[in-house]
């Protein structure tokens, strides 16, 4: 690898570092935002529990009588409530799932199964965090081996691109030792 090329490699190799660092922390402020939507789904789902069981009927069976409804308003009412509970379940699964993974490990818990509303969210106000946490330094080091690797490839990619377009050496190497040794007789 010539002196431009490990350059380069260096220089991707530190931007691979740079954005893996960043991994925990978006996990992090990930976890933060399902934490809010939690307590506000929470509220919901607890009021409908709540106004369910006024009525002597449990969560499932208030829902069966939104769907059981001859009224279009009340069937999609039933229909979004559901929603409303199965996101609610699903957020605090999440949750449990990041609090309990490993720091490294949180990215990867994140990536499985997003929520689409909160990812979005998180992205469009993310805050990149300085990696001084153990996480944070082995999601930098997985970007620089990553960067490193990436660049090497290129960088080998290139060089065949480039191999393929000159002659061979031996074959100019042999005509200026032909003309060479043409002008000594």
């Amino acid at each position: 690898m010539g002196p431009i090329a490990r350059i380069i490699a260096i220089v991707a190799g530190l931007a691979g570092g740079t954005v893996f660092s960043q991994a925990p922390e978006f996990a992090q402020q990930y976890r933060q935002r399902i934490g809010g939507a939690i307590d506000e789904l929470s509220v919901i789902v607890e009021d409908f529990n709540r106004q369910a069981a006024d009525h002597h009927l449990d969560r499932q069976q208030a829902l069966n009588t939104y769907a059981q409804s001859s009224d279009d308003f009340l069937r999609d009412r039933g229909v979004s409530m559901q929603s409303t509970i199965t996101r609610y379940e699903t957020l605090l699964s999440q949750q449990l799932k990041l609090g309990t993974a490993a720091p490294v490990a949180k990215p990867f818990v994140l990536m499985r199964e997003p929520d689409d509303v909160v990812f979005a969210n998180t992205w469009r106000d993310f805050v990149p965090g300085v990696p001084v946490s153990f996480a944070g330094l082995v999601w930098g080091a997985i970007g620089f081996v990553g960067g490193w690797v990436g660049a090497a490839l290129l960088g080998l990619g290139a060089r065949r691109a480039v191999r393929t377009r000159r002659a061979p050496r031996g074959a100019v190497r042999s005509v200026a030792d032909f003309s060479r040794n043409r002008r000594r007789r």
